[in-house]
């Protein structure tokens, strides 16, 4: 999953970012209005975390150019104020949740994770598609109801295919899913090439069919037809 944080003290930002890797996410960051502005009109992710008081702007604008470019994006404003009219001005403009500073990480990771799920599953805690079974906040996943031994990279992206089922993806909106900023740099996409082998290897080892199919010039497809 791929979250961008939106937050000017450096110190929290850090520990919030260290945090979230050590979780499994793609953490992008973001430190005043321009560079969150810029990085939300461009990217996409999953889910923001943003704080609505920036060096050179205001929060609530970067949400509403969020919701224009990519409407499907889970929104947590992160805040030190703690009026009710900010929180419903924060509810209002289309964010999914409002946590008030100081707040212990463990609290922000359930929240993502209950907005994700909101915004990506439908609600449901399990991801079932043909003889796949994902169960996303355990990072487990079952073929033919055989578990599979997936790295993070692979699991990141089957649960990419999955939430994005019967819908062509490119390479390149692949690649900047599962690595952020990094993908940029890439001078090919064998690093993507070689997990999606290895994903399909260990799915069709259980007697499943894997469901990534490759659209040559393009990219690839996660369905049953």
């Amino acid at each position: 999953m791929k979250i961008l944080l939106v937050e000017d003290e450096a110190i929290l930002s850090g520990a919030i970012e260290k945090f979230l890797c050590s979780e499994g996410f793609v953490c992008e960051t973001a430190a005043d209005f321009d560079h969150a502005f810029e990085k939300v009109t461009l990217y996409k992710y999953d889910c923001i975390l943003l704080d609505i008081t920036l060096p050179g702007g205001s929060g609530f604008q970067v949400l509403e150019q969020l919701k224009t470019s990519h409407p499907d994006a889970g929104v947590i404003i992160i805040s030190a104020k703690n009026s009710l009219e900010d929180k419903l001005s924060g509810l209002d403009s289309g964010a999914d949740d409002y946590l008030t500073k100081p707040f212990h990480l463990s609290e922000l990771n359930s929240r993502i994770k209950s907005v994700l799920r909101r915004r990506k599953f439908e609600g449901k805690s399990e991801i079932e598609y043909g003889a796949v079974r994902i169960i996303p906040d355990q990072q487990l996943v079952f073929a033919n109801g055989q578990e599979l031994k997936l790295t993070r990279k692979e699991f990141e992206l089957l649960l990419f295919f999955a939430m994005n089922r019967n819908r062509v993806l490119s390479r390149e909106s692949i690649a900047e899913h599962l690595w952020g900023d990094e993908a940029d740099q890439a001078d090919s996409f064998d690093f993507l090439y070689s997990h999606i082998k290895n994903l399909r290897k260990k799915i069709e080892e259980n007697g499943c069919q894997s469901y990534i199919q490759t659209v040559y010039g393009i990219g690839y497809k996660f369905s049953e037809a």
